[in-house]
């Protein structure tokens, strides 16, 4: 039987959105199956949810249908790989060259990377704190949250929703405050 090689995801993204969450790489399942966060005990269709960006619980394979509520997903580096320890943090430095004007060029409100590893090493940080960010990142205002991975064990499913609800909450006041 041949190998099966991984192929990055394809990113789902288009103008206008409020938030576009920026993964740190593909697992090899989610590589497999074409669609974002397809891995056993990952949280982040559920926490979407919880946190309110959603009206209902999405599943991996309706992943496009994130458009439709303002929102996007990217990785910030296309290698799929079986965990992030597999990833040096210079695939994340080498990568912002590409990343930043990606962003840029999408122009959501707000960037959400999920985890500190890709977004420290961007910006040339040893470490940020979780939360908003003081420096935006493509233009838009950046955040770091929690990685919704279940291999994540420093989070439970409350704080993250706990997390990524104080993104939502700072995305439509900031919406509010553009439609005055």
């Amino acid at each position: 039987m041949p190998m099966t090689i991984a192929k990055p995801l394809p990113d789902i993204a288009g103008p206008g959105l409020s938030v576009i969450f920026c993964g740190l790489n593909p697992g090899l399942s989610a590589a497999a199956s074409g669609h974002h966060f397809v891995g056993r005990g990952n949280r982040f269709w559920r926490v979407l949810h919880l946190a309110g960006f959603t009206p209902g619980q999405i599943a991996p394979e309706d992943d496009a249908s994130l458009l439709a509520h303002g929102l996007g997903v990217t990785s910030v580096v296309g290698r799929p790989t079986a965990g992030v320890d597999d990833l040096a943090r210079a695939e994340f430095v080498a990568a912002a060259a590409r990343f930043e004007p990606w962003i840029r060029r999408h122009a959501p409100r707000h960037v959400a990377f999920l985890g500190k590893a890709a977004y420290a090493a961007m910006m040339g940080r040893r470490s940020v704190p979780w939360g908003q960010q003081v420096d935006p990142f493509g233009g838009a205002v950046a955040w770091v949250l929690p990685n919704p991975s279940g291999r994540n064990l420093a989070f439970s499913q409350d704080a993250l929703v706990a997390a990524y609800r104080e993104l939502r909450l700072s995305a439509e006041h900031d919406a509010a405050g553009r439609l005055k």
